[in-house]
Parts: structure tokens; C-alpha cells; sequence
């Protein structure tokens, strides 16, 4: 090889560290902000509906994730470092998230996720229209309170006190309680309020579930307990509670009922909305999304360790049963 050529191939060698960091830079950048640390196949989810718009992390797009690991009160800082470094959307994942996401912003394009009513909650304007520079997937989590209410009837129709753990420093909580109590009064069942804001508090609160001989516990959707799941069904197997819950991971981990939306696709239809808009699509002009299916899943194991019979009926349409 002559001195030239040899001299030119170091330099283009050279030049490609410079060039991949500049094609990098180009690269939009999604802020991603949340409560808490949220599921992997939440995601996954989110990853499958970037994917399905034409976006895949580290090749055309790069995510900024940003939690605040269960202390609210550090969303508006996070929020406010996601607004100086100019991202090209932010994603939250929660009411709390979005909330934080809004008040720092009104040009960045925010997608949320939220279990509460983004109208009455003052993320959009409304659901067909947002307005703005927000929109994103409502998950009703709290409106599903009275169906979880009503399963848990039906496989235990002579508890008619049931408790509800809460995470009291979620913003949701008041909501949550409201929502439970009205549920309640609907079915002609009574409520008690156990809650719940941290892993060191979770003993607490089941030993004051068993002492108040409760008939059978609701847990409250929240970010945190999403992320303390299996945990939260062991203990509902180590203390004989028949308990119901938002996702599928809670019955497996051995938790008598879960009932909700499937929340992986539900992060699939914010990824999907977040690469709309980095094509070009304005939030004002995409209506917030709220789901169209609901999951059961029923814990037969649990149900007979606890003496239950879960009625033929919600056996042949759950979607899965763990035996």
C-alpha cells in the first residue's frame, strides 16, 4: 500500500468516531418521564409502537428517561431539565409526570399516559380535540374500581367490608378513595381505607388488613405498586387476603383476581402517538385514546388455598387462569 493511500485510510478511520456522534446529534430526542420505575413490558410496549411509526432507540431516535423513583415532588425539576436539553417530545407516564410535564412547557409536544380523566384533571381541552401541546392514552384504571369491586362480590358475596390500599402521595389518591366509596355504595358493600407509600410500609398496612378481618382488599392502581407487584401478591398469599388488581403480573405472582386494561398496549399507543409527532403530527390535532379491551385473570391455586370457588361463569371468559 503507498505512504498516500495508507495516510488516507487513518484519516478516514479517523473521521468515523466524529461522524457517528454527529449523526447521533441529529437524532430527535424523547424525553421520557415518570413516577416511578415502570415495567419492563410497559417498555416494551412503548419500544413496539416507536417501532411500528419508524423509530427504533439508538438508530433514528434517542431516549432521555428521567424518574423520580417515587418522590413527587422531584417531577418539576425533572420535567424542567428535560425542557432545557430541548427535546423533541415528552412522554409521561402518569397523572403526577404529566402534570409536571405541562407546567414546565406549553411548546414542547407532550404524550401522557394516565389512569384518571385528563378533561377533569386540566391536561386537554378535550378528548376528540386536546388542544395544546398534550395528548396521549386515558387508562381509566379508576374508573374499573366498581367492575374490581363487583368480581370480588361475586367470588366472596358474604364480605361486605372490603378494604382499599392506596399510596397516599399519589396525586390520584382522593380520587381513587372517592371512586371506591362510590363503587361501594353501588354494590351495598362497605370500605376500609389501608394505605400505603412506601416497601417499608407494606407490613404495616397488611397486618392492619388482617387485624380489621376485612372480607377482601382492592389495590389501587398506582405506578409504585406496579413496580412492587410481586410482592404486593405475596403478600396477599402470606396473609390469606383475597385481593384483586389492575394487571396480570399480580395473579401470577399469586394474587386472586386481576382485572384491567392490557397496559403493555396501552404504552404501544403513546409510542405510536410520540413518533406521529416526530413526523410532524401536532397533539392538538391527535384525540386522546382510551381502550377498547379488558383482561381478567383469576389465581385458581389461591382461590383454593383460601376456600374460594370462583363461579363458572368468570372462569370461561377470563383470559387466562392460573391453575
Amino acid at each position: 500500500m503507498k505512504r498516500r493511500e495508507f495516510i488516507s485510510l487513518l484519516s478516514g478511520a479517523a473521521a468515523w468516531p466524529l461522524m457517528a456522534r454527529a449523526q447521533q446529534s441529529v437524532m430527535p430526542t424523547i424525553g421520557f418521564l415518570d413516577n416511578a420505575a415502570i415495567l419492563p413490558q410497559f417498555t416494551a410496549g412503548f419500544n413496539q409502537g416507536l417501532k411500528e411509526t419508524g423509530y427504533i432507540e439508538g438508530q433514528n431516535v434517542v431516549i432521555e428517561r428521567r424518574s423520580a423513583e417515587g418522590q413527587y415532588d422531584r417531577l418539576p425539576a425533572l420535567a424542567a431539565d428535560l425542557v432545557r436539553r430541548q427535546v423533541a417530545v415528552i412522554v409521561s407516564t402518569a397523572l403526577a409526570a404529566a402534570l409536571a410535564a405541562k407546567a414546565a412547557t406549553t411548546t414542547i409536544p407532550i404524550v401522557f399516559t394516565t389512569a384518571t380523566d385528563p378533561v377533569k384533571d386540566g391536561l386537554v381541552a378535550s378528548l376528540s380535540r386536546p388542544g395544546g401541546n398534550l395528548t396521549g392514552v386515558s387508562l381509566l384504571t379508576g374508573e374499573l374500581m366498581q367492575k374490581r369491586l363487583e368480581l370480588l362480590r361475586d367470588v366472596l358475596p358474604d364480605a361486605t367490608v372490603i378494604a382499599v390500599l392506596v399510596n397516599p402521595n399519589n396525586p390520584n389518591a382522593e380520587q381513587n378513595l372517592r371512586l371506591a366509596q362510590e363503587a361501594a355504595r353501588v354494590i351495598g358493600r362497605q370500605i376500609s381505607i389501608v394505605k400505603a407509600g412506601a416497601v417499608s410500609e407494606f407490613d404495616t398496612a397488611f397486618a392492619t388488613i388482617v387485624q380489621q378481618r376485612v372480607g377482601a382488599l382492592v389495590i389501587a392502581g398506582d405506578q409504585f405498586f406496579n413496580s412492587q407487584i410481586e410482592q404486593l401478591g405475596a403478600l396477599t398469599v402470606l396473609h390469606s387476603v383475597p385481593a384483586i388488581y389492575q394487571q396480570r403480573e399480580f395473579a401470577a405472582a399469586g394474587g386472586l383476581l386481576s382485572y384491567g386494561i392490557n397496559l403493555p398496549d396501552a404504552y404501544r399507543l403513546a409510542g405510536i402517538y410520540a413518533g406521529q409527532i416526530l413526523k410532524g403530527n401536532k397533539p392538538a390535532d391527535l384525540p386522546v385514546q382510551q381502550p377498547a379491551k379488558f383482561e381478567l385473570f383469576i389465581n385458581l391455586k389461591t382461590a383454593k388455598a383460601l376456600g374460594l370457588t370462583v363461579p363458572q361463569v368468570m372462569r370461561m371468559t377470563a383470559d387466562e387462569v392460573f391453575e
